[in-house]
């Protein structure tokens, strides 16, 4: 990447759930958003111009899609790699219920019995990283926590649990690209 070029990758996270105001691992399952989370991904429409994006990609979960249609881009291409991180046995129930059992545990640092591990997480955010990277202009990606935490962990070629560094509150931007040669993050959680 030259300094005349202006390669960006925005992230949106879903807009809220259920399960997500209440702190509940949320990836396969398929949970409406709730009028806050309508109203909060509506408001995106105001900060996410349709023709100032070279590539919309969005995950294949309701919630993000959802999201990514009330922001105003009602046909984004749907990437499964771009899918929250598969907590398996986890799904629906808390870190702090999780911890009960398993004290100390955390998505970036332990296993989840049946779901996804660390090794997959990368692998699938690799691809979406490669492809994003191919891409000039500007890329828009609708998705979830977790796996948009990983992805910018990747881009910035840490390991997928550096991503546990960065908070990323729902419905919200964020902005990817470079300083120079250096991969950065140029905005987070706005």
């Amino acid at each position: 990447m030259t300094d005349g070029e202006a390669q960006e990758i925005w992230l949106v996270r879903h807009g809220e759930t259920e399960w997500s105001r209440d702190h509940k691992h949320t990836s396969t399952t398929e949970l409406p958003l709730t009028d806050v989370g309508v109203a909060v991904a509506t408001e995106l429409k105001a900060r996410l111009d349709p023709a100032s994006f070279d590539l919309v990609l969005c995950s294949p979960r309701q919630r993000a899609r959802d999201t990514a249609r009330l922001a105003g881009f009602p046909d984004p291409e749907v990437d499964g790699d771009l899918a929250e991180w598969a907590y398996g046995d986890y799904e629906g129930i808390t870190t702090a219920e999780i911890r009960e059992t398993v004290p100390g545990w955390s998505v970036w640092t332990h296993p989840t019995p049946g779901g996804e591990t660390a090794a997959q997480v990368t692998a699938r955010l690799d691809r979406v990283v490669a492809r994003v990277s191919a891409q000039p202009g500007r890329t828009l990606l609708f998705g979830h926590g977790h796996a948009l935490r990983a992805l910018t962990a990747r881009w910035l070629g840490l390991v997928v649990g550096d991503g546990r560094l960065f908070r990323l509150d729902t419905a919200t931007v964020s902005v990817l690209g470079f300083e120079r040669d250096t991969r950065v993050i140029l905005r987070w959680n706005a």
